[in-house]
């Protein structure tokens, strides 16, 4: 005798249903049918385009399933943002807001209806989501977050009725935070001139030289940086544009700016020219342009003329100390060779990798060695010792030295600099020698107050120090400076705010750090002592399990010995929440 078996099949379940549905019946039924009609309708039409099948809409709610993850999600942002664009129409009193939760589950199929666990679960998350909003499942976070340009918020394990385990929630944004990567929103406009150097095109036909002109912005950045009266976008937010071709309302709009400079190099032998135009991001109206054909040998003077161009351009005064250090620079080293090879080390020690970081290394090895007076070499020499130490790569404190050195070295050849104090700082921080550490990156900011990277690192290092309040407002201005942050400023944010014991900024800073870079494992080091302070023990054991396969060989004791807190008191805080948690 066969043996009847159910048929089952793995979908992505979509759920949705009205927030405050029986409030909008009782005020107005008819209208409330008939934009709840109009509302299914759309939402229909787009579960259709999106390759899914209505199950079923009883009431005010709608069951779809999709065969995948990535079309339910899509479909869903879709889904919200048609119906925000349809409540815009309508009285606050009349509309009409959808929660909508989606789940990947193994489900039983008979008469085009579906069933199971699966299907409860979507049901549970959905109610979950705000009004307007969506929530997805660990399994559906699994395979839409490399693949779409959303942002995700880890909500936890949730306890949901009649579900026996707790249920691992994302929350999506479908309007990403103001200065969060990829973000869409405008950022307010400062009171001084504010401008975004957009990476200069490589127009020497050959892919070779995009070291050179990577560095040229570069430099160009770091010059204008220098200057108090401008607010100046840091290097990683405008490289986010390189190849793409963006339009300047938009670079403005996203990176807060009135002003973005976009340019051409073309490097051949001997010669190099150089277009430059200067644009009104908020009328796209063109301040100056200009086309420089110079000798290589004059690629120094030549960046400081477009400096004072723009200065002179957007008016802006500058000061006392700001005039010696530009006049200074006009006086460095001028080896070309020298030069050449910085700005190939450069293009290395940016991508931070283990192999990047050493050929790095030996591009400002030889820069020196073209030029020993070349000051900037020495000081990214020591970056990439610290560096080194710093990721892990290798565990000789003897490095840190090095870097020591280094910095010292850099400052004798050329106090101008701010970058070997920003190095000192660093290095200080790991010697605990906390005032120290604070006075050079003080220091380095003094000299160049746009440096974002330099705001970041004097904010975490305040956290170190026990000054954690102050730290949430510098790596703040740090973020205004490089809206398209890494995912340590979101780190050093979340510390700062561990140790204010303010947990739900604390980890939501840490999780959007891990949905930037999953295996920025820091995180889940602070996630597990936020978790266990707060006796949260399952999601304490759920980011120690994802520590552990980030970091096998980490202990309590490794810890212990390397985190550079100058109060004992609150190293010893930590410690006891990762015991209590189970790490050890």
């Amino acid at each position: 005798m066969a043996i009847k078996r159910h048929k089952r099949k793995l979908r992505a379940i979509f759920s949705a249903d009205v927030k405050g549905y029986s409030l909008l019946m009782g005020d107005d039924e008819l209208a409330t049918v008939d934009t709840l009609k109009q509302y299914l309708g759309i939402m229909s039409t787009l579960i259709g385009q999106y390759n899914g099948r209505v199950v079923d809409a009883p009431g005010d709610n709608l069951l779809a399933e999709f065969g995948s993850a990535v079309d339910a999600v899509e479909c869903a942002v879709n889904v919200q943002k048609e119906l925000q664009n349809k409540n815009a129409e309508l009285p606050d009193s009349r509309k009409m807001q959808f929660r909508i939760g989606i789940n990947l589950g193994d489900i039983l199929w008979e008469d085009d209806t579906i069933y199971g666990n699966g299907v409860n679960i979507t049901a549970r998350i959905e109610g979950l989501a705000d009004p307007g909003g969506i929530c997805i499942s660990r399994n559906v976070f699994d395979q839409v977050k490399a693949k779409l340009a959303l942002e995700y918020e880890y909500m936890g394990a949730q306890a949901v009725k009649n579900i026996s385990e707790p249920v691992r929630v994302y929350r999506v944004k479908i309007e990403p935070d103001i200065n969060v990567p990829n973000m869409i929103k405008s950022v307010v406009l400062p009171d001084k001139p504010s401008i975004a150097v957009l990476p200069f095109v490589n127009m020497s036909g050959d892919p070779e030289q995009e070291y050179f002109s990577d560095g040229i912005t570069e430099d160009l950045i770091t010059d204008l940086s220098r200057i108090s009266g401008l607010l100046v976008i840091a290097r990683n937010s405008v490289f986010i544009y390189k190849g793409k071709a963006a339009k300047i309302e938009q670079v403005g709009r996203e990176l807060g700016v009135r002003y973005v400079l976009e340019g051409s190099v073309r490097k051949v032998k001997e010669r190099v020219r150089i277009t430059a135009q200067l644009v009104d991001a908020s009328t796209s109206g063109h301040i100056w342009a200009e086309r420089y054909d110079r000798d290589l040998e004059d690629i120094f003077a030549l960046q400081d003329e477009v400096t004072q161009r723009i200065v002179s351009a957007l008016t802006v005064k500058l000061t006392e100390n700001e005039q010696v250090c530009r006049a200074c620079k006009c006086q460095s080293s001028c080896n070309i060779e020298a030069y050449d090879c910085y700005l190939r080390g450069l293009e290395s020690l940016f991508r931070f990798t283990k192999e990047a970081n050493f050929l790095a290394r030996e591009m400002f090895e030889k820069s020196i060695e073209l030029d020993p007076q070349y000051a900037p070499a020495y000081s990214r020499m020591g970056e990439t010792y610290l560096n080194e130490w710093v990721f892990g790569w290798n565990p000789n404190t003897h490095l840190v030295d090095k870097a020591f050195d280094l910095a010292n070295k850099t400052i004798a050849l050329d106090e101008t600099l701010s970058e070997p104090h920003g190095l000192l700082g660093n290095v200080f921080l790991w010697k605990r020698r906390h005032e120290e550490a604070i006075a050079e990156l003080e220091k380095a900011i003094a000299m160049n107050p746009n440096n974002a990277d330099r705001l970041s690192e004097l904010g975490a290092i305040l956290a170190w120090s026990g000054k954690p309040e102050e730290a949430v407002g510098i790596i703040k201005q740090a973020m205004r400076l490089n809206p398209r942050y890494p995912a340590d400023y979101l780190w050093s944010l979340g510390h700062a705010y561990f140790l204010m014991k303010q947990y739900e900024e604390a980890i939501g800073a840490f999780n959007r750090a891990l949905n930037l870079n999953p295996n920025f494992y820091p995180s889940h080091f602070y996630l597990i002592a936020s978790f266990s302070e707060q006796d949260q023990e399952t999601e304490a054991r759920f980011h120690l399990a994802q520590l552990l396969s980030k970091w096998p060989e980490g202990s309590l004791e490794a810890a212990r010995q390397r985190l550079p807190y100058k109060d004992e008191s609150v190293l010893q805080r930590l410690i006891d929440a990762l015991e209590k948690a189970g790490f050890k």
